[in-house]
């Protein structure tokens, strides 16, 4: 009986993925097809849409715009999360249910509400903003936020931070010193799991992207809208390779929280 209950649970599972892999599956024959009628199966496979997508320097541009982007939102809120992460738990550990719930503040309004916001409120500053990479960077680096917290906050629960400081002050280390020797090399795989699922989400967000820079710096995602009425096959073949670089940092992120983890 517990076989029989097994084998079900099984193709069960296997039926949902297989589900969800289907349309997938779809886009990328899709992608490598010549023509595709009313026949079941395509004319014909050919490597040429992405020959284009790759030769194409308004695809490269905008790439490295996202990359340019993510990066760079991600490095500033990194250097300003693990210090305040450690002086939280070394110094203060009972906050850290409020910075908790402080965390999720970026994802009580909408993307769409706060984008209104930020036009409204940099539609007058003396600083040009709007249009600019650097008002993505900015809320990007909100955004971040809680990622990194959650992922490095765990890290520093699993290696006993007042332990690893204490034992390095009896040695004659600082705590600045004890931070950066001692706790920063402990924290590796949690910092490396943060920034490849940050990363990943920042990469396929869209809303702020297109409301706040839109063509006046286009990103990645901005140039798959906008290129949504060329050729299917060609849009294909971008959705295709926008969906395998974001499983790829997804998936180095999952390989990291596991080793975090265990």
């Amino acid at each position: 009986m517990q076989n029989v209950n097994l084998m079900a649970h099984r193709i069960t599972v296997y039926s949902i993925i297989a589900l969800l892999a289907l349309p997938i599956m779809a886009t990328f024959v899709y992608s490598l097809s010549s023509h595709w009628g009313a026949s079941i199966l395509p004319d014909g496979f050919t490597f040429k849409w992405y020959a284009e997508l790759f030769s194409d320097s308004r695809f490269i541009a905008a790439f490295g715009r996202s990359l340019f982007v993510c990066v760079l939102a991600l490095v500033l809120a990194m250097l300003l999360m693990l210090p305040t992460i450690f002086v939280v738990f070394y110094y203060f550990p009972q906050y850290d249910k409020v910075m908790n719930i402080l965390i999720l503040l970026p994802f009580a309004v909408p993307p769409v509400v706060s984008s209104v916001g930020l036009l409204q409120f940099y539609a007058d500053s003396p600083f040009t903003m709007l249009g600019t990479p650097w008002i993505l960077i900015g809320t990007y680096f909100t955004i971040a936020l809680p990622f990194i917290y959650r992922a490095v906050s765990n890290s520093f629960i699993a290696i006993n931070v007042k332990d690893l400081v204490d034992a390095a002050h009896l040695l004659g280390a600082s705590t600045p010193k004890a931070f950066l020797f001692v706790i920063l090399p402990n924290l590796k795989k949690g910092i490396m799991a943060s920034m490849f699922l940050s990363f990943s989400f920042l990469l396929g967000e869209f809303v702020f992207a297109n409301i706040l820079v839109g063509t006046r710096y286009e990103t990645l995602q901005v140039y798959l809208y906008n290129m949504r009425q060329t050729s299917g096959h060609f849009t294909s073949a971008l959705v295709m390779t926008y969906f395998a670089f974001i499983f790829l940092c997804t998936w180095l992120g999952s390989r990291f929280s596991k080793g975090n983890l265990s």
